[in-house]
């Protein structure tokens, strides 16, 4: 169980970086996270914002530097990469600000961070030079290199790979044998020991992808011939996405937020604020159980590793650059000690546009014991949010689209008006016809209702009655079921090849 809090003006002393999306930010040692650049108002920004770790400092450092025509700091951009190495952080590629015009890796800058001097420096590189690109990817190999993905320069979705020896400035396009992942951007990509691990992102043409790959031969000690692994891993997959960040802890990778396509009945883009873990030790993907309240859905934010903590800053939702910063902690962190305290309440919708509307709950059900929640997700294999996803509780009788489709469905248009033995008649005879329904019969406009129906069971049956649950662990119903739809707030991000299994579990479920 983690727990989602929102950063206090008690945690950090010194003025908090502006809010931008696009931008980076790499740990430096284990005492400093250095966030640069990124993009506001479509303004592109080339600031350096410092946390001190051990401090709880924020603050803007005096950076000297030299650069090819005369400036002392790399240019204004957004959608760059910047990585670590050492006291060492190199930044090259991205958009530029006023012309919008692409930076080329072979241009790389470097900022050098040793006690009080902070200096950049224009480094010209060699070799084999990338193109000019944003939206790229990429990772340290050990201490000394960097291995760059994809992008888009500006005409095309790129696929290459290229790496960069920091200390001799040459850079090497790698030579990858056999099948190669779809050219991408906005994709990540991360190191895990002698591999690269690629997810995501936005494709040739357009389409956003959820696919995971493996690149080899990356370390010259093994003389392995560098080649793609499509990787199909068992678990409860993230959904395809891009701009989303993927955060090292441990022995697991944390994918948080990105944005994908709205699904077939949808043409606009959603964006999320879900927490992925992919299990290096099980080899599997998991939903990572946090509480009710969450930082709103976001891409293109940034998400640090600082101990057993994760610090989130920045990021877009489509509508608003972001400026907020949240702790993802372990519920035994101290910091936990807030929520316990003033207990968090609903987001208002007003609050979270940025997410379809959903279904609502009051408050009562909203505060429900923490301990028993954390327990009951674990067993259930699901992350439950009650307002942070933006959809709600309500029951049958007052969700006024259920009923009108129940009318429908019993060929009675005034079946809302009656008593309430018929609206209980009404309900029955809806979730009777659903059960009754193959994949093929179900009609859109059935779709948002259904969805919320089915999580309607799940919490009636396994998240209101805590107690009763909780003491029957051995029925096996909670054990065996893993229900995969309760984290999507909206029908229009269901694809078609899901609903034959969201109809199938919606039929395994005790009806009240």
């Amino acid at each position: 169980m983690h727990y989602w809090v929102r950063a206090s003006p008690s945690d950090f002393s010194g003025p908090l970086p502006q809010p931008r999306s696009g931008h980076t930010a790499v740990n430096i040692g284990k005492s400093k996270v250095v966030v640069f650049g990124g993009l506001v108002d479509k303004k592109f920004l080339n600031d350096i914002s410092v946390y001190d770790i051990d401090n709880k400092l924020w603050f803007q450092p005096e950076c000297t530097g030299s650069g090819s025509e005369g400036q002392t700091a790399p240019s204004p951009r957004a959608f760059h990469i910047a990585i670590a190495i050492d006291c060492h952080m190199f930044v090259f590629g991205g958009r530029l600000g006023t012309k919008r015009r692409l930076l080329g890796p072979g241009y790389c800058w470097h900022l050098i961070i040793f006690s009080d001097i902070w200096q950049w420096s224009e480094l010209t590189s060699f070799g084999d030079l990338p193109s000019p690109r944003d939206f790229a990817a990429a990772s340290a190999i050990g201490n000394q290199k960097i291995v760059m993905y994809g992008g888009w320069d500006g005409k095309k979705w790129l696929s290459d790979v290229f790496v960069l020896d920091t200390m001799s400035l040459e850079w090497t396009e790698l030579a990858v044998s056999g099948t190669l992942p779809p050219p991408r951007c906005g994709h990540t990509a991360t190191m895990v020991e002698k591999r690269l691990l690629v997810y995501g992102g936005r494709g040739g043409g357009g389409p956003i992808m959820g696919d995971l790959w493996a690149l080899k031969g990356l370390i010259e000690e093994d003389t392995e011939v560098p080649g793609w692994t499509l990787l199909k891993l068992p678990g409860q997959a993230p959904a395809a996405r891009c701009g989303h960040t993927v955060t090292s802890g441990g022995h697991y990778l944390l994918m948080f937020g990105g944005h994908g396509t709205g699904g077939w009945l949808s043409r606009y883009d959603v964006y999320f604020n879900d927490c992925v873990v992919l299990d290096r030790v099980s080899a599997q993907w998991k939903r990572l159980a946090t509480n009710i309240e969450a930082p709103s859905p976001r891409a293109y934010h940034t998400l640090t590793s600082i101990g057993s903590r994760y610090l989130l800053f920045g990021g877009f939702d489509g509508k608003v650059t972001h400026g907020d910063l949240w702790w993802l902690v372990p519920e035994d962190d101290p910091i936990t000690k807030r929520l316990s305290a003033s207990p968090p309440e609903v987001i208002p919708e007003s609050q979270n546009s940025s997410m379809p509307s959903g279904i609502r709950s009051n408050s009562k059900e909203n505060h429900m014991d923490g301990s028993a929640i954390s327990e009951l997700q674990k067993r259930l294999n699901i992350s439950v949010s009650l307002s942070g996803d933006g959809f709600h509780i309500i029951d049958e009788s007052e969700d006024k689209e259920f009923i009108e489709l129940a009318s429908s469905i019993i060929g009675n248009t005034t079946i809302a008006n009656k008593q309430v033995k018929y609206v209980k008649f009404a309900v029955q005879a809806l979730r009777e016809h659903w059960r009754n329904s193959t994949p093929e019969s179900i009609r859109l406009k059935e779709l948002t209702v259904l969805l919320r129906d089915y999580k309607r069971l799940i919490f009636h049956h396994h998240l209101a009655n805590l107690g009763s649950h909780l003491q029957s662990t051995e029925s096996g119903f909670i054990e065996k079921d893993t229900y995969r739809f309760y984290h999507i707030t909206d029908a229009s991000q269901l694809r078609m090849s899901d609903i034959p299994c969201l109809l199938a579990e919606y039929k395994q479920l005790p009806l009240d």
